[in-house]
């Protein structure tokens, strides 16, 4: 009989705690209940390890104190930036058609349209390493460097030997990297060698066991750019590494997109340096917002969105969604991680079926299986609709881009998936501007020279275990 009970009552508070924790999810916030059932199945179909993977993970959690600092730090260098641009040339008309990008870009990030920026698409790991490193062997004053990943590898040896020749010339050379993306460098003789050398080395969101009751462990700093002199600026998908990516060497060559700037707007971007690197080492660069980058006649409109958790990250999405709504002929997109939210499968979707020639531009084989299982989920209503998916054949396509009826343009550090939506810290540059857009237009239509289409009649035709697999993916899609 006591058996009997002990059973019963471990059963019932087994239960219990279950129920606390399916509560406590459906009382998320309206933003966050698209992943809800996901993280419902989990929970009830890993008993012990559901619960515990939703307290490691399943809440965007940044630890009180690093918010409120964040979020001071925040609005001081945003008012900083304001009265800088005060006395420039200010606000940009941005092209008909466009205003609500616009707007939307402005309250996700607080930043404006520029314009009279020189714009150079840098496509190859070669022209970018070639490009930044002859820019910091010119640099008079300071280098600034932001990546998500930076490798002890020919790419990384070469842009430190610059950064050494440039400390040795009185530069300042700061770089900060992100302490998972780049936790093997952060440990090599590389970055000893680099800070030997009067470098400051720091990173970026550094995670112990003891906060992880208070901080998600997995929120990344995943913006790519540097800041030359306040005056020459570069972002897009380009990490610190080389095409051959020796951490996951079967998936390359790595293919990116990176965008170098020279004009207003990169003061915007030192604006977002100055933010994180306050963040991460308390050293406040304010000081440096007073330089005026020169704007150029005849240049581009652009404007940079920083998003990240403690910022609007919406805005981001938002921003997609209504390029996507504003597409009358093409859209074309590219991404290594589709993982789409339903708002954005549904923006693309209409598009297709408004006559939209929809593309969507994903790498064949993909570094993270379970990513690429819950892609191919999202084929068949693409191409139910009649947007056409491609795959990258040659190579991880790692670009993040969009074009828009070849009036509009989009690189960005951040993928389509959630991940990058919700979590990240991220870049993206918007430029309005038809000529641009022609050119990364050109880049894109490159890249599908090197796809294969997915058949529609083929996809449907495919085994059912394959079929189970991918939909079984595409169900947990919210939590990757």
């Amino acid at each position: 009989m006591i058996d009997a009970l002990a059973a019963f009552a471990l059963t019932a508070g087994f239960v219990g705690v279950h129920a606390v924790f399916v509560v406590f999810v459906l009382l998320r916030p309206r933003v966050r209940q698209p992943s809800s059932l996901a993280w419902i199945l989990v929970i009830l179909a890993l008993p012990v390890g559901g619960i515990v993977l939703y307290l490691a993970v399943g809440e965007v959690r940044t630890g009180s104190r690093r918010k409120r600092r964040h979020r001071t730090i925040q609005s001081d260098i945003r008012r900083a930036l304001q009265r800088a641009w005060h006395t420039a040339s200010g606000t940009a008309v941005v092209p008909w058609g466009t205003e609500a990008i616009a707007k939307l870009a402005r309250l996700g990030s607080e930043t404006e349209p520029r314009k009279g920026n020189r714009l150079t698409l840098v496509a190859t790991g070669e022209r970018f390493l070639h490009s930044l490193v002859g820019d910091i062997d010119r640099a008079q004053d300071h280098v600034h460097l932001l990546f998500y990943i930076y490798l002890d590898d020919v790419v990384g040896r070469a842009v430190a030997d610059a950064l050494v020749r440039a400390e040795m010339r009185g530069v300042q050379c700061r770089v900060l990297v992100d302490n998972v993306g780049s936790a093997d460098f952060l440990k090599a003789d590389l970055c000893r060698e680099m800070r030997d050398a009067g470098i400051q080395v720091v990173a970026a969101l550094p995670t112990r066991v003891t906060q992880i009751a208070s901080i998600r462990f997995d929120m990344r700093n995943h913006r790519k750019f540097a800041v030359v002199d306040g005056r020459i600026g570069y972002t897009g998908s380009h990490n610190i590494a080389s095409e051959a990516f020796h951490p996951k060497p079967r998936f390359a060559p790595w293919i990116d997109a990176t965008v170098r700037i020279e004009g207003p707007v990169v003061r915007d971007l030192q604006a977002l340096f100055i933010e994180d690197w306050f963040m991460d080492t308390a050293e406040n660069l304010d000081h440096l917002l007073a330089i005026a980058p020169a704007e150029h006649q005849g240049g581009h409109t652009v404007q940079i969105v920083g998003t990240g958790v403690n910022s609007q990250n919406e805005a981001l999405v938002r921003v997609i969604q209504s390029a996507v709504h504003m597409a009358r002929e093409e859209l074309i997109l590219t991404t290594p991680y589709f993982v789409p939210d339903e708002g954005t499968l549904a923006a693309l979707t209409t598009a297709a079926i408004r006559g939209v020639r929809t593309i969507i531009v994903v790498p064949e084989r993909n570094d993270s299986p379970l990513v690429a299982l819950a892609s191919r989920s999202f084929y068949e209503p693409l191409m139910a609709a009649g947007a056409e998916v491609h795959e990258y054949t040659k190579g991880l396509l790692h670009a993040k881009t969009i074009t828009v009826d070849r009036d509009f343009a989009l690189v960005s550090t951040a993928n389509l998936d959630r991940r990058s939506f919700e979590i990240n810290f991220e870049l993206s540059t918007l430029v309005y501007d038809s000529d641009f857009a022609s050119q990364l237009r050109l880049l894109q239509m490159r890249y599908l020279e090197d796809c294969r289409q997915v058949d529609a009649a083929l996809w449907s035709a495919r085994r059912w275990p394959v079929r189970l697999a991918e939909n079984a993916a595409g169900l947990v899609s919210a939590l990757l």
